[in-house]
């Protein structure tokens, strides 16, 4: 009772003489921000629908969707830590063509010679190849941005023309293929799911963890006695982060393999074909676990480490951050290395993903890695951006390619859209960051 009564008074006056939809963010603690670009994301999702005559909300794109979505994904969490630091990293599709064609020529050439090509190896010793390359890439130029003083987006640009040119040499301009099978696990399709048993078990544990960051996040509160919410605002966190999680698990479930493939799969293993078909659920796909893992750990880096600490001191006032003692070059260096890193681990989920490592894979997607971390809300000024934007700008930004595909636009066109959205999201940051002043 007490708890009760302590939570429900911290809004004071104030909350009182409020509104009750803004009492309700108050208490919520919701930011206006994610929610209002949740609401333009629903808004694409049901536009699309419609223009596309019932095309875009069904079970099969959006799975697709979401697969698409990884790998830009995975990219722009990283890149809110290059960004809130006044920096800019052009080089991150360049980056990730180079990796990809690393660890497909890592597994494709020359591990099957010195291993055997059925080799359960080949795949980490693959993928750690492409991880440890991405890092070293990362910290080359960091710590030339850092060291040497050169600006990041020169440093960048450069590296985005380094790497594109390094990819072609690896194989002189030849697409390596094809991928080790566990390899391409990581890149989603009929295997690179794990069906709608394992999707309710991820779905129940992501609630679980839910309910207890909800718990945990009261304690810790009634610890240091900072403000509780409300007992009642717990309940609706809890109960939507459940109910959207369960949604999307449903969603996962009900897109069923291509009737061929089931009909195979049947005939491999003796299963009689029933009457209506044999309905196997895709479930979640593996890229898209994959991107929340990385989602959650750079929330976590960013959030609860000393490191992500610094970084936004960094990006609030640089000239503060090094006389607070803060070693301002070396945390720019990991910077960048950790942007390697996670290039590379995008670099797995396309190269997987295509069953082949091309030249031309990861071109422009440091356009859309950069829109996802701006229209996520990540402020090109510095000191300002949320991992969990970033990843829902990446949605966004592959909810408007998707619907213009099904729509039948070209290419060019496309890419107007996305550089338009561009500049019209870094406006909307300039007017928001105007009116908080």
């Amino acid at each position: 009772m007490a708890d009760n009564m302590h939570s429900t008074t911290t809004g004071g006056p104030r909350q009182a003489d409020a509104n009750p939809v803004t009492r309700f963010f108050r208490a919520t603690e919701i930011d206006t921000r994610l929610l209002g670009m949740v609401g333009a994301l629903l808004i694409i999702w049901v536009g699309f629908h419609f223009l596309t005559g019932g095309l875009f909300l069904t079970p099969r794109n959006l799975w697709n969707l979401t697969v698409q979505t990884s790998s830009v994904a995975v990219m722009a969490t990283g890149m809110v830590l290059v960004i809130v630091t006044r920096n800019i990293d052009l080089s991150v599709g360049s980056i990730l063509g180079f990796t990809g064609m690393i660890m497909g020529v890592m597994q494709a050439q020359i591990l099957p010679q010195m291993l055997g090509f059925d080799h359960p190896a080949i795949w980490i010793v693959a993928l750690g190849s492409g991880l440890a390359v991405g890092a070293m890439i990362g910290a080359l130029h960091g710590g030339i941005i850092a060291f040497l003083g050169v600006p990041s987006f020169i440093v960048t640009l450069g590296g985005l023309l380094v790497w594109r040119g390094a990819t072609w040499f690896v194989t002189s301009g030849q697409t390596v293929a094809p991928m080790n099978p566990t390899f391409r696990l990581m890149g989603g399709g009929t295997e690179g799911s794990v069906g709608a048993t394992w999707s309710w078990v991820v779905g129940l544990v992501a609630c679980v963890a839910i309910v207890g960051a909800i718990i945990n996040a009261r304690r810790q509160r009634k610890r240091f006695a900072f403000p509780r919410k409300p007992i009642w605002a717990e309940y609706v966190i809890g109960a939507l982060g459940c109910v959207i999680v369960l949604g999307a698990v449903l969603i996962a479930n009900s897109y069923y393999w291509p009737v061929a493939i089931a009909r195979r799969y049947a005939d491999a293993n003796g299963i009689a074909w029933p009457e209506g078909g044999l309905q196997i659920s895709h479930g979640i796909a593996v890229p898209v676990l994959i991107a929340i893992a990385v989602g959650i750990v750079m929330t976590f880096i960013a959030t609860r480490l000393r490191f992500g600490r610094y970084v936004f001191a960094i990006g609030g006032n640089p000239e503060a951050a090094e006389l607070a003692g803060i070693k301002t070059r070396w945390v720019t260096v990991r910077i960048f290395a950790l942007m390697g890193i996670l290039c590379a681990i995008a670099a797995a989920i396309s190269t997987a993903r295509l069953n082949a490592a091309t030249n031309a894979q990861g071109e422009l997607d440091e356009l859309y890695t950069i829109a996802a971390a701006v229209i996520g809300g990540t402020s090109l000024a510095g000191g300002v951006g949320t991992v969990a934007g970033a990843m829902l700008g990446a949605l966004v930004m592959q909810s408007l390619q998707s619907g213009m595909v099904l729509l039948g636009i070209d290419t060019p066109l496309q890419r107007i859209v996305v550089g338009m959205v561009l500049v019209v999201a870094v406006w909307l940051d300039t007017v928001y960051r105007a009116r908080a002043k």
